[in-house]
Formats: C-alpha cells, sequence, structure tokens
C-alpha cells in the first residue's frame, strides 16, 4: 500500500507539473487528486516552502477526507480552497478516480465569450473532437467553490460528463486515473483554442457533417473495444509524452 502511495503521490506531482508547464495552470493555483478509499484522497496541497505548480514535489501531496478531514502534517500544509471540488465529486460519482481542477486560459476566454465548444474538426484531434461531440457543459458561477453546497451545484453542472467549464474561472475534469483526468484537462484547452482562434477570424466555425461524426463515433467504439479486449489504457503513450517533454524541460532550464 505505502509502494502505491508513493507512486501516485509522484503521478499527481508530475501531473502538476506538466498542467503548469503547459499553462493550464497558473502559479500556486490549481490542483489534482486521486482517489485511495471510499472516504480519503490525496491532494496537492501548499506548505511553508510553496513555490507553485511547476515545482511540485510528491512530499506537497497528501492524504485527508473528502471534506478535508484527517490531513497528513496538518502543521505543515493546508488543502487548497477548493477542496469541495474533489470531495463532493469522489462523494457523488463512485467511478471517480482522480480531478483536476485548472486555470486554462482559452477555455476561460470561451466561457466569458459565450463561445460554444463543437465538434469542428475531425482527424487533427479526434479525441479532443469526442469531448465536444458529447457536449461540454457549464457550471454558471464564476465563485471560488469553497464549501460542499456548491461543489454539489457544480457536481450537478457537471452532469456524468468528464469535463466542465467553470463560468470566467476555470475547468474541472474527471477520470479514472490521473493519467486520464489530466489529458482530458489538456484536450479541452485544445478544443477551446481552437475555438477561440476561430472566433478571431471573425467567422463562425461549421460543425463536422453528421457523416463524420458518425464516421469518429464508430471508430471510438471500435478502438474501446480493442482496448477493452488487450487491457489497455488509451491513454499511456500521450501520458509518457508529456512526461518526456517536461523532463526535458527541466534539464533545459
Amino acid at each position: 500500500m505505502d509502494n502505491r502511495l508513493d507512486e501516485l503521490r509522484q503521478t499527481i506531482a508530475t501531473a502538476c507539473g506538466i498542467l503548469a508547464y503547459l499553462g493550464l495552470v497558473r502559479e500556486t493555483t490549481g490542483h489534482v487528486s486521486a482517489r485511495v478509499s471510499d472516504d480519503r484522497m490525496l491532494i496537492r496541497c501548499r506548505g511553508s516552502n510553496e513555490a507553485g505548480l511547476i515545482r511540485t514535489q510528491p512530499e506537497a501531496v497528501k492524504a485527508c477526507g473528502f471534506d478535508g478531514s484527517g490531513l497528513e502534517d496538518a502543521d505543515r500544509y493546508e488543502t487548497p480552497t477548493e477542496l469541495p471540488i474533489h470531495g463532493e465529486l469522489y462523494r457523488a460519482r463512485p467511478e471517480v478516480g482522480a480531478v483536476v481542477h485548472a486555470h486554462p486560459r482559452a477555455s476561460m476566454l470561451c466561457t466569458i465569450l459565450g463561445l460554444e465548444l463543437q465538434p469542428i474538426f475531425g482527424a487533427y484531434d479526434p479525441n479532443s473532437m469526442y469531448l465536444a461531440a458529447d457536449g461540454v457543459p457549464m457550471f454558471p458561477r464564476a465563485i471560488l467553490v469553497r464549501d460542499a453546497a456548491t461543489g454539489q451545484q457544480l457536481v450537478k453542472s457537471m452532469q456524468n460528463k468528464s469535463v466542465c467549464l467553470m463560468y470566467g474561472h476555470g475547468v474541472t475534469t474527471v477520470g479514472a486515473s490521473v493519467e486520464e483526468a489530466t489529458i482530458k484537462a489538456i484536450q479541452l484547452e485544445t478544443l477551446a483554442s481552437i475555438t477561440l482562434e476561430c472566433a478571431k477570424a471573425g467567422k463562425p466555425p461549421m460543425r463536422l457533417s453528421e457523416e463524420d461524426q458518425l464516421y469518429f463515433k464508430r471508430l471510438r467504439e471500435a478502438q474501446n473495444a480493442k482496448l477493452a479486449a488487450h487491457n489497455k489504457d488509451v491513454f499511456k503513450w500521450t501520458w509518457r509524452h508529456y512526461v518526456s517533454v517536461l523532463e526535458d524541460s527541466k534539464k533545459q532550464s
């Protein structure tokens, strides 16, 4: 169990670094967590030596209850202000194994400009397009999610989706793993950034044709069936890419 938790702490720390390197989180804002039991999670916390998410170390990832109780090293670390984002999602959705809350610029701009994220491209990035095809919900308030009641409102807005925009704020994404939740945040920002570029060009983007949408729907179903049959993780290769990019950036700095 200890080895598993140590590995999970490292994965969460790496996810924080990747999100920061890609600009999806700013300074010390944003957080990543993972479920470890029916009532506890590991979550990126802030300590006295806080230096921002880009420098997150596994030591800053602490265990606590879904309500923040029983925090490890509570004398040296504190949980994020918006911990209820994580706790209430874990309470409401037992299939969720990890949660990411981030502040990506393009996604936030799309919310305040009223730009709907639609399936507007295909083979360029099918996984980002799938998010739009499934529908991207939005939490309509720009406030901090600081209490359980507001966290429950977010859960309701998110429905059963894996991604959610937050008006004037950022995004929340979930997955079975930290890797999945992190990559979903990156994919959502790809979709938002292209939507924003289309708006800047002054011409509304065209949706994919129904024929092409059906093509990609069938392709995804076939790929998911193949992955399930071989017990493979669709996010593994993409995660390795971002880990290597982060490692290279550290060597160059």
